[in-house]
């Protein structure tokens, strides 16, 4: 059932989307695995923030108690960023009486389509305060050179 009345026929309003189809989409023919598919933990959806400045495209993932050899940071099919891990389960210990779990644990994966400026042959990542840095210089607009052509006749 579309939350979209129908008097705006079939297309989809761009008050009501705003993202439209028509845009350059990154998350495009991006899917998760299918060993992701039964995973129930909140924690697969890492929180990722991505923001392009005028030099890079820069990737802030949240992951709290995580190590970085527990990280791994993959380019895939040329232009697929992709950031998995896993959180283990605290060991449980006989004598241990626990009152509530709330902090989510298993596999995680992040995958971003990048655009076709990123230089992906000098790509960084930094780990710092359970916070992964990833950074992805851009490739300078290309200048186009315009020259007159003359008009024979």
């Amino acid at each position: 059932m579309s939350l979209i009345p129908s008097f705006f026929g079939n297309r989809r309003s761009s008050i009501f989307d705003p993202f439209p189809s028509d845009v350059w989409d990154p998350f495009r023919d991006i899917s998760l695995p299918s060993s992701f598919a039964g995973e129930t933990s909140s924690f697969v959806n890492a929180r990722v923030d991505w923001k392009e400045t005028p030099e890079a495209h820069v990737f802030k993932a949240d992951l709290p108690g995580i190590k970085k050899e527990e990280v791994k940071v993959e380019v895939e099919d040329d232009r697929v960023l992709q950031i998995r891990g896993e959180r283990n389960v605290e060991k449980e210990d006989k004598s241990d009486t626990w009152h509530r779990v709330e902090r989510s644990s298993g596999q995680f994966m992040r995958r971003f389509r990048l655009p076709e400026n990123a230089k992906m042959d000098q790509i960084k990542a930094a780990m710092e305060n359970g916070v992964l840095t990833i950074t992805i210089p851009k490739e300078e607009a290309k200048k186009t050179d315009v020259r007159a052509i003359q008009i024979s006749g």
